[in-house]
């Protein structure tokens, strides 16, 4: 056997048979709330279905956008497919209540089986699909586990030959995700090994294994080849961060490291201080790194300006102007609408697709004005 991945790449999107290939208006494909799973006590999965019989296409690792209606706001959050590929007939997400987050608890405590809600998707490239390779190594800390979870289902089901270490970091045993699932992977795949660490012991059961946060030591030691892996990383940014760090400390190529960045649930005080605009040189009609534009959004009837370093959606969010967003690097496709007039540098990270932009589509949080523009938004 090889280490070739099916060609998961480039199957259609199950919105695009909901949409016609249009993923860029208000609402998605309407899914069904099938089961619901409680994890731990602060993370919870929720099957999903379409209301008729469909397939659902995506690649194990990719995330889709959920739209729901809070108190009259309609808000998206992107999160994680949880379920693989090989299992195409439901789509999971599994979500971790985050303080806080207005998304995250609504779905906590109102998503329940035969409640529906949008979705829009698959979205992201944080995928091994687009990285086959004869071994891997997954880190992963608290919720992050999801995508590379999703990996570790597809090789499974596949009986894919590919050499994996799952190595995830928690605060208790309690915490743990997938906890019982991966043991028997691992006890039943002989080219799949878990590793779990845990900072402390939980409230019932002692921690006998790696403790503490993971360390390039402790790294050595549970996959002494990582450097021959490719690797996928997800988790909270100080996690990832450490991470980063910690493999280019010891010289590991880069450029076959992956990691998931989005922040799923952020708190929108949080979202609104992310990108800070630089100030105006008074009486000249210039910032201190470029050019001012006015940026008119006609659907919303307002007028700002914005320099040529900051992007649309930063500008919007500092002026008070509240714009469906969510992801805010380019990937998840939440804030894409339509260019009316002028031009932008838009550099995107798959959230928008070729033909969307022959059409004139942007994503307003990667894209930064050339000259004075007019938004549909």
């Amino acid at each position: 056997m090889t280490d070739t991945l099916p060609a998961w790449a480039g199957t259609r999107s199950w919105t695009d048979e909901d949409t016609g290939g249009d993923t860029s208006g208000d609402t998605g494909g309407l899914l069904v709330c099938k089961q619901v799973h409680a994890l731990t006590p602060d993370v919870r999965t929720f099957v999903l279905q379409s209301p008729q019989p469909r397939l659902f296409h995506h690649e194990p690792g990719q995330f889709l956008t959920l739209t729901v209606d809070i108190d009259g706001r309609t808000v998206e959050r992107c999160y994680t497919i949880s379920s693989p590929p090989t299992r195409p007939h439901s789509v999971a997400i599994t979500v971790k209540r985050v303080p806080g987050g207005l998304v995250s608890n609504w779905l906590h405590d109102r998503l329940r089986p035969g409640h529906t809600v949008r979705a829009r998707g698959p979205l992201g490239d944080f995928t091994l699909a687009r990285h086959p390779a004869p071994k891997y190594l997954f880190l992963s800390g608290g919720s992050g586990a999801t995508p590379v979870m999703a990996m570790t289902r597809a090789l499974y089901d596949l009986a894919h030959p590919a050499d994996v270490v799952f190595v995830h970091s928690a605060r208790t045993p309690a915490d743990i995700l997938f906890r019982r699932e991966l043991d028997l992977i691992a006890a039943t795949a002989p080219t799949v090994r878990v590793v779990h660490v845990c900072e402390e012991d939980g409230p019932t059961e002692p921690w006998g294994g790696h403790r503490g946060r993971l360390t390039l030591d402790m790294l050595r030691q549970i996959a002494p080849d990582f450097r021959q892996r490719e690797i996928f990383t997800c988790g909270p940014a100080g996690y990832m961060a450490a991470v980063r760090r910690m493999l280019a400390t010891d010289g590991f190529a880069m450029d076959r490291y992956h990691e998931e960045s989005f922040t799923v649930d952020a708190p929108p005080a949080a979202e609104a201080d992310t990108v800070p605009v630089p100030g105006t040189v008074p009486g000249t009609g210039e910032t201190t790194e470029g050019r001012v534009f006015t940026v008119e959004f006609t659907r919303s009837r307002r007028t700002l300006t914005c320099d040529a370093d900051t992007s649309l959606l930063a500008a919007a969010t500092r002026a008070g102007l509240s714009l469906p967003a969510s992801c805010a690097q380019g990937m998840c496709g939440t804030c894409k609408t339509t260019l009316l007039t002028g031009s932008v540098d838009m550099r995107h990270h798959g959230g928008i697709r070729p033909r969307e932009i022959a059409q004139n589509k942007i994503l307003l949080c990667c894209s930064r004005p050339r000259e004075n523009l007019v938004v549909d938004a």
